[in-house]
């Protein structure tokens, strides 16, 4: 039975796992036993260990021939360590050439390291310009990856991905407190994936995708952020959000939120449709969140 490690046990790490029940033999690694019970739950067999301490990470050499990296980076500087510590650990030297060495690794990334794209449509062709360090720890990661790959010949996908969303994950506190959106001529392209799509594709690409190869994670409702919060206010249903100018949209709302506004790209998802063979489950925000249109 194909063993498959997860690094990141979060929301889509768990789903999944759910997913691959019964059909591959799932790790976790998990930093503090506190959530075993949840993850053994979930049909995950835990491992202890830390990626912000290599000495925690001896287990995992050779333990799997599948790894799912949904581990983010750390929450400062423009590097990601814990994904140094991974690789490390994956080749580990007391277990030298293909006996510690998985066959396969599907990282999550993020979108943003595009930067902003003025709302053009971006291939995965698209040369990166992450703004922020968020991004920029993200483009390390991929950077790191793409050179233990090649090095190796371990074979490596990369998802890049937009908003996550699901009927737990939303902006449903803003749309409540009725928080402005921009006026449609202001506004920026959002992206999304439902979660249960996201963890899907981590699946196929598993099987399907083509060596050290980019696949955006998105699904076809290509809408605008004010149009979002819409979805999302009918939703849950409350009144939609007022629409100001740029000006006073950013006034009020959060840092975190102004770097948002800042970015607005159109992903394109034929690679994953193509390549990967994959059928959303969930083509639009509407359909994920049972909305008719």
């Amino acid at each position: 039975m194909l063993r498959i490690l997860i690094v990141g046990c979060g929301d889509i790490g768990l789903r999944a796992a759910r997913q691959l029940r019964g059909k591959a033999r799932v790790y976790g690694l998990l930093r503090s036993p506190e959530r075993a019970a949840e993850l053994r739950a979930a049909g995950v067999m835990p491992v202890i260990g830390d990626l912000d301490d290599r000495r925690h990470l001896r287990r995992i050499a050779g333990l799997a021939d599948a790894v799912f990296h949904f581990a983010p980076p750390p929450l400062e500087g423009e590097s990601d360590p814990r994904t140094r510590h991974l690789i490390a650990a994956l080749s580990n030297p007391r277990m030298p050439g293909a006996a510690s060495l998985p066959r396969t690794l599907i990282y999550v990334s993020t979108s943003g390291v595009y930067g902003d794209c003025a709302g053009a449509v971006v291939l995965e062709t698209r040369p990166t310009q992450p703004k922020n360090a968020r991004a920029k720890r993200r483009l390390d990661a991929e950077w790191q990856l793409r050179r233990w790959a090649a090095a190796t010949g371990v074979g490596l996908a990369i998802l890049r991905v937009p908003g996550i969303y699901a009927g737990d994950r939303l902006p449903e506190e803003r749309v409540r407190k009725g928080l402005p959106a921009l006026l449609p001529a202001d506004d920026i392209y959002t992206n999304h994936i439902h979660a249960d799509d996201l963890a899907g594709l981590a699946i196929t690409a598993l099987f399907r995708s083509r060596r050290n190869r980019l696949y955006h994670s998105v699904d076809d409702s290509g809408l605008k952020m004010g149009d979002w919060f819409d979805v999302v206010a009918d939703h849950v249903g409350v009144a939609r959000p007022p629409r100001l100018p740029k000006d006073q949209v950013m006034a009020a709302v959060t840092p975190a939120m102004r770097s948002f506004l800042s970015e607005s790209r159109r992903l394109t998802n034929d690679r994953i449709k193509r390549e990967l063979r994959y059928r959303l489950n969930y083509p639009t925000v509407r359909e994920g969140l049972t909305i008719k249109p």
